[in-house]
């Protein structure tokens, strides 16, 4: 979804034809993975951020047009709403001291942003969900002013036919509707991305899939929406419901939603690109002169634009994206699990995590997901958005088979930790770097603290020195962000307002 789309109005025929064209791009795909034209492995990461703009008082700040023509830089692009950024960093080979080095360009370009906004008295922060955001900033007047936004609010709407309700039961229950998809917009995230080659596809989108509950345990950072305290990892639930283009009635046929965890293990990349187009009508049905068969057939390598656009409106927390570098195609899996923040460096422990897990799994003989079914690794996943690091995770047993669930702490600090380790070592990361970034996770296990349970504690304590809920969410956001600005992990933060 970031490249520009312009359309105003679709022709009834516009869907029918732009169905044609989205089997014309997956039989496009389904040859270059027969004829193996895809790129080598190349062993490439990418990362990309979403941020918040706020102002002194904590509070949101629609500016991100003014924040941009200052920052001047490719790097940061717009997001949904106009207190949203984000910021891609250029991809690495995972080796060396690839950590190191993201956390530096990081650094550097975050501190660079956050001066630039500071000249319209705003600041960034990196959360998973800014604390004081209301209903009432999240219209369809806060959307970013660019094509592709708006004409997606309006398909989406359109579908659906019918206000947008949240209903999230936590630790409070909070229900809200709204006119527009801005809610979304609360939703900044970390996203991985991951190039692999067909064959290996499978192991790392199952080992991504597995995972998801634990990287969620460890990294949770959004207790909060229009101020109630809800799931440690209250994005999860706001994301599915705020894109969610079903009427109750559908739903409740089971017609899945367009932000899905998905159903089942894969055998290949094909599977979700086909499932896209067997279970997700069109929200833009804008189609390209490209003939995928013809292209093929002189043979080129096809963008499938029809294929890349549908998938971009389709929010599986684990993504395949097609894509072309230097003339040849390749695959990503898109981990896009992961909050915001609080600093570089849970960022960058978290990443560490992430890419050295899912390497071991992908190389264990005996992988997760043939001794897990699916559905446990959904239930990880929900429970660790619920409960955060205090979170229960089904589990294969080591050696005697069967599942057991135990703490997330335990799961992560004794079995998943040491493989992350491994996996590191398997990609040639520096050691250094491997333990540093690790031994924060390791930490955040100790402590039972990540950003969830800080906001969460740093809240409690503001409404016991008597202040209301909306100046207790504010001081809690002002406080995170001098604490964030000094760079240090989140477990190391002292108690908070």
């Amino acid at each position: 979804m970031g490249e520009k789309v312009v359309a105003d109005r679709f022709d009834l025929s516009d869907r029918r034809r732009y169905r044609q064209k989205l089997h014309a791009c997956l039989q496009g795909l389904r040859q270059l993975l027969e004829e193996k034209r895809f790129d080598r492995p190349r062993n490439l990461m990418g990362l990309e951020i979403e941020l918040n703009l706020a102002d002194a008082e904590g509070q949101p700040l629609m500016v991100n047009a003014e924040v941009l023509q200052r920052i001047a830089s490719a790097d940061f692009q717009t997001e949904l709403g106009q207190f949203n950024l984000e910021v891609n960093i250029v991809p690495h080979t995972l080796s060396g001291r690839v950590l190191d080095q993201l956390a530096e360009e990081l650094r550097t370009g975050l501190a660079y942003a956050d001066r630039q906004a500071r000249e319209v008295d705003a600041r960034i922060v990196m959360i998973g969900t800014l604390p004081t955001l209301t209903a009432r900033d999240l219209t369809s007047a806060s959307l970013t002013e660019v094509d592709r936004y708006r004409l997606l609010n309006d398909q989406i709407m359109a579908t659906r036919g019918e206000e947008i309700v949240l209903d999230i039961d936590g630790v409070e229950h909070l229900t809200s509707t709204s006119e527009s998809i801005a809610p979304e917009s609360a939703c900044t995230s970390v996203q991985l991305h991951l190039q692999v080659t067909p064959a290996r596809f499978a192991d790392v989108w199952n080992a991504s899939q597995a995972i998801s509950g634990a990287q969620i345990a460890m990294g949770a950072n959004s207790p909060f929406l229009f101020g109630h305290e809800l799931w440690r990892e209250s994005r999860i639930p706001l994301f599915q419901q705020a894109t969610d283009t079903r009427s109750p009635e559908l739903a409740a046929q089971g017609v899945r939603p367009r932000t899905w965890f998905g159903e089942r293990w894969i055998s290949s990349a094909y599977d979700l690109f086909e499932e896209n187009l067997r279970y997700f009508p069109a929200l833009l049905p804008i189609c390209d002169e490209e003939d995928p068969e013809r292209v093929l057939a002189t043979g080129g390598v096809p963008t499938l634009p029809e294929l890349t656009l549908h998938n971009g409106t389709i929010y599986r927390w684990n993504r395949p994206v097609y894509g072309i570098m230097q003339g040849a195609p390749h695959l990503r899996v898109e981990n896009r699990v992961l909050p915001a923040g609080p600093t570089v460096t849970d960022v960058l422990a978290n990443t560490a995590f992430y890419y050295g897990l899912v390497r071991a799994l992908a190389d264990d003989p005996r992988p997760v997901w043939q001794r897990m079914p699916f559905e446990y690794a959904e239930r990880n996943f929900e429970a660790a958005c619920r409960y955060g690091i205090e979170a229960e995770l089904w589990w294969p047993r080591a050696g005697r088979g069967g599942l057991a669930r135990q703490p997330a702490t335990r799961l992560v600090r004794d079995e998943l930790l040491p493989l992350a380790a491994t996996g590191l070592d398997a990609w040639g990361v520096e050691p250094a770097d491997r333990d540093r970034c690790l031994s924060v996770i390791e930490e955040r296990c100790r402590l039972r603290v990540n950003g969830a349970s800080w906001q969460a504690s740093a809240y409690r304590r503001a409404l016991e020195s008597g202040l209301d809920r909306e100046k207790a969410l504010a001081a809690v956001t002002r406080a995170y962000c001098d604490r964030a600005a000094d760079g240090a992990a989140v477990h190391t933060w002292d108690n908070g307002p």
